[in-house]
């Protein structure tokens, strides 16, 4: 299952902004798997923090293996030490388990999560040890799929941001007009903004990156570099 959208969301964010339109007619329909189980997307973000994609793939697929289905009462059948035997932090297993008991005792309600507007689930979610506030955003876009989720945490999102508009820098601030400006697709417009973080527009460069550079070649280019040559979003 991917993440749904269509072009009623991409017609919108053409309208909205050239530089992100022209991103869209390049790259074309961005396929996102989702897990819509919201008990097995907690578990895989919490398995997925600091750790690379390969390594959050083979721990996965180890519980996965070792559990057959992952749920609350498989889970907490465990112990701490069985999860770190698959290669996760002490600190991780112990937080998955406290999940799952949450769960299974009923002091935490994943459908309740479901029904709550997108700040009511991302408080609910970071009441849990273990999720801060970028995990649950990323669990309302690839599990609950929300439609407006543009997340300042996440760092892949900020350097497309400074990579589409040439910005050397990107505060909160700035930040939040390119969040108004993409509302209510913001979830799009993020795996768009991915894509470019990860290289699909050939040439684009990240503008903080050559500032660095400028900067350490050069102590005079570093007074120049606090002047932005970007125009203003």
């Amino acid at each position: 299952m991917y993440f749904s959208y269509g072009e009623r969301e991409t017609e919108y964010l053409r309208r909205k902004d050239k530089r992100l339109g022209a991103v869209i007619e390049r790259v074309g329909h961005i396929e996102r798997a989702v897990d819509p189980d919201l008990f097995s997307a907690v578990v895989h973000h919490i398995v997925g923090q600091q750790v690379s994609m390969r390594a959050q793939a083979t721990i996965w697929s180890r519980l996965r293996a070792a559990l057959g289905e992952v749920s609350a009462q498989t889970v907490a059948a465990l112990d701490a030490e069985a999860l770190r035997g698959m290669g996760m932090s002490l600190r991780k297993a112990e937080y998955i388990l406290d999940f799952a008991r949450r769960v299974q005792s009923g002091e935490f309600d994943l459908e309740a999560v479901r029904r709550m507007d997108d700040g009511q689930a991302i408080a609910a979610l970071t009441s849990l040890r273990g999720v801060g506030v970028w995990t649950a955003e990323m669990i309302l876009l690839f599990c609950l799929q929300r439609p407006d989720v543009l997340s300042y945490d996440d760092l892949a999102i900020r350097r497309g941001l400074r990579m589409l508009y040439r910005h050397k820098a990107l505060d909160r601030e700035r930040f939040e007009r390119y969040r108004r400006r993409y509302s209510p697709c913001g979830s799009v417009a993020s795996l768009y903004l991915w894509a470019v973080a990860c290289g699909a527009i050939e040439g684009l460069t990240d503008p903080a990156a050559q500032a660095r550079v400028t900067e350490t070649a050069s102590p005079r280019a570093t007074l120049k570099s606090t002047d932005p040559a970007a125009p203003r979003a």
